[in-house]
């Protein structure tokens, strides 16, 4: 809505916590256990610094690329998140918001909206899939998301969601039934405008998933999902070599939740077209780097042979410049999207959007660089303790 514009994404986050009730704010910026991952997904970034020029800088700058053969006008995609109850059009008004920027849209198996709405509102959606269900089930899951106008698939490996935070986990229903509706009144009353804005719609935040059936039987609760997810074996290699198969050899196929050389280069050879260098936004085994730290040795290692994306920690267009110094071909954000759209819905994603551009255009500017391809490590200035590696040979 008009008049409801921010200038960061920080302020996005201010006015999220102060629009939801607590527990789904506490669900948007949770960590797993002691938040050091989750914390050093932000802090990283604070120890890259720029080394900038002062005269003949290029008046005229491209941010453009591509990516798993989408052009996007900036090299910044959505990244797949999990059910977003924090605005009655979820996933549809972030999808739109994303085309209306001309970028591409990453739909979580675990989103509210179908994959069928979500890729008619983005003709550059990407649908990303755990490793739910035995082989039949994901093969028709894939075909699925292909017959909807899926333009990539993304495989999450990265397995689990920590059980423990010391601050305590968010609380979330398993579904909004009339008992848990009362429950949660006392919350509903200190945000009353989340609540009406959902009675305005005309139904109450939905927390199904409706990705995951292929067979036509009714969606289960994102806890029944998140329990398949649980109990399915974890993918081989093998496995996700399978998958690639199945999703067609000449469509693009990212593996995401990558964070070790060794790993990295598994994804090539199981055919991976793109890998997304990600520790799941802090979620899951705590004492991850953050991704930035191992971005340049996986790109020395496999970025010519694939495309390499990087979630986490992505809060201001500099950050963005800062990861494709390193070598990153675009950067996929989750939390500062959904900041946006808890703040100012659909408006507020594409606001988030821009502020990214403004400071990648501002980053160019200043390093006095024509275009996002010309980025390099000789931008930087960067500790000698900054870069952490594993699975080096």
């Amino acid at each position: 809505m008009a008049g409801q514009w921010f200038e960061s994404v920080a302020e996005a986050q201010r006015r999220a916590k102060k629009r939801l009730p607590k527990s789904v704010y506490g669900a948007l910026v949770a960590g797993s256990e002691a938040g050091y991952t989750l914390d050093d997904n932000t802090s990283a970034f604070r120890e890259l610094q720029f080394a900038p020029h002062v005269a003949d800088l290029a008046p005229e700058r491209s941010l453009s690329t591509t990516i798993m053969g989408q052009d996007i006008s900036i090299p910044v995609m959505i990244s797949p998140t999990g059910v977003q109850a924090v605005n009655p059009e979820g996933e549809v008004a972030v999808a739109r918001a994303a085309a209306s920027r001309g970028t591409a849209m990453g739909l979580s198996s675990f989103a509210s909206r179908s994959v069928e709405d979500v890729a008619a509102a983005n003709d550059k959606t990407f649908f990303q899939m755990y490793w739910v269900g035995d082989r039949e089930t994901l093969a028709a899951r894939a075909e699925r998301a292909k017959r909807a106008g899926a333009k990539g698939l993304i495989v999450t490996l990265d397995w689990s969601f920590s059980h423990g935070r010391d601050w305590g986990s968010p609380s979330i229903p398993e579904k909004m039934d009339l008992k848990t509706m009362i429950k949660y009144i006392p919350e509903g009353i200190t945000r009353p405008r989340w609540g009406l804005q959902f009675l305005k719609a005309g139904f109450i935040p939905d927390l199904t998933v409706p990705n995951i059936p292929v067979d036509g039987s009714a969606p289960p609760t994102f806890f029944g999902a998140y329990g398949q997810w649980m109990f399915t074996p974890p993918p081989t290699w093998a496995d996700v070599a399978w998958l690639r198969e199945q999703w067609g050899s000449d469509l693009p196929f990212c593996v995401k939740g990558i964070t070790r050389v060794d790993d990295a280069k598994r994804a090539v050879d199981a055919g991976a077209t793109a890998i997304q260098v990600s520790n799941h936004g802090g979620n899951n085994l705590d004492s991850t780097p953050a991704p930035i730290r191992v971005l340049p040795g996986i790109v020395e290692a496999v970025g010519r042979d694939v495309e390499v994306i990087m979630d986490g920690g992505v809060r201001r267009g500099s950050d963005v410049v800062k990861a494709l110094c390193l070598g990153a071909k675009a950067v996929a954000i989750g939390r500062a999207y959904l900041w946006g759209l808890a703040a100012n819905g659909e408006e507020g994603v594409g606001n988030v959007l821009d502020i990214l551009k403004g400071g990648l255009d501002s980053g160019l500017l200043g390093l006095g660089k024509s275009s996002v391809q010309e980025l390099s490590p000789e931008d930087l200035l960067i500790p000698s303790t900054f870069t952490r590696q594993a699975g080096v040979a």
